[in-house]
């Protein structure tokens, strides 16, 4: 079994559950019974950054670290898609416990399937904006201009070189009020017509239709990053998966070997 997980969102200072990052060690101990490969597709960690200093705080997340190593040395694949929560890491996430991390979408076959994998924050199709009144679209721009921030390369050495002891206070108040403001007002779906990854997974099937002589089609479009959970067909036949979350929903999604995927939720499987 493939298995796909994201938004854990573990170590946020904004949930008061002790037994939030063994419950999801946990889960993934149990999905590793019959695991050949696990995905997880972003903000596994409310904030997650590297300095150029020893960083004695990373001990906090040992248990997943462990979790993580005994996995990868068991011989499972496991992908580590950045969110937006976790983009700061620069090699020694994947040193200290074999994962392989992607900082872009990509588009990989699993079980014979086309699958584009991405944590989904930034990914939204052209002239999406048009559709919101302009102070909508100037709190999206500001959330665009904060993305390209964090992604940028002299902003990230910047960040690096900082004390631990200061970026990390500074990055877990930030992800603190993001996470309070989300939970405070969560955002369902949207619709088919307004759901942004739908609408960039539509424009990315029509892409593809353009160039069918040169790219195949995607059969699953899978995400994680909105906190809810969807599985929506489109009329090309793709399938919209977005995963939830592991810290409200506890949803996640199993692919068999045939690429037959299902979304999952682990509070059914223990009922």
């Amino acid at each position: 079994m493939i298995y796909f997980l994201s938004d854990a969102h573990i170590g946020s200072r904004a949930m008061d559950d002790p037994q939030h990052q063994l419950r999801f060690v946990d889960l993934l101990m149990q999905l590793s019974q019959d695991a050949t490969a696990i995905y997880l597709l972003g903000d596994i960690f409310d904030f997650w950054s590297e300095y150029v200093w020893p960083d004695k705080s990373k001990e906090e997340y040992r248990p997943l670290l462990d979790c993580l190593k005994s996995l990868t040395e068991r011989g499972i694949e496991v992908h580590y898609f950045i969110g937006n929560h976790d983009i700061w890491t620069y090699g020694w996430l994947a040193s200290q416990t074999g994962v392989t991390v992607h900082r872009h979408a990509e588009v990989t076959t699993i079980a014979g399937k086309q699958c584009l994998l991405a944590h989904g924050d930034g990914l939204v199709p052209h002239n999406y904006l048009e559709q919101f009144p302009k102070q909508v679209q100037k709190r999206i721009r500001s959330f665009m201009l904060l993305r390209a921030l964090f992604h940028n390369p002299v902003a990230q050495t910047l960040f690096r070189i900082a004390p631990p002891a200061w970026g990390n206070k500074l990055g877990y108040n930030w992800a603190k009020r993001s996470r309070l403001k989300e939970m405070a007002n969560p955002c369902g779906y949207k619709g088919e017509n307004r759901e942004e990854l739908v609408l960039y997974a539509k424009e990315k099937d029509d892409e593809r239709l353009q160039f069918k002589e040169k790219k195949s089609a995607i059969d699953y479009y899978i995400f994680g990053h909105r906190h809810i959970e969807l599985d929506l067909e489109l009329a090309s036949g793709a399938r919209v998966i977005i995963l939830g979350d592991c810290f409200r929903q506890w949803t996640y999604a199993a692919m068999d070997e045939q690429g037959k995927l299902e979304l999952l939720c682990i509070q059914e499987q223990n009922n």
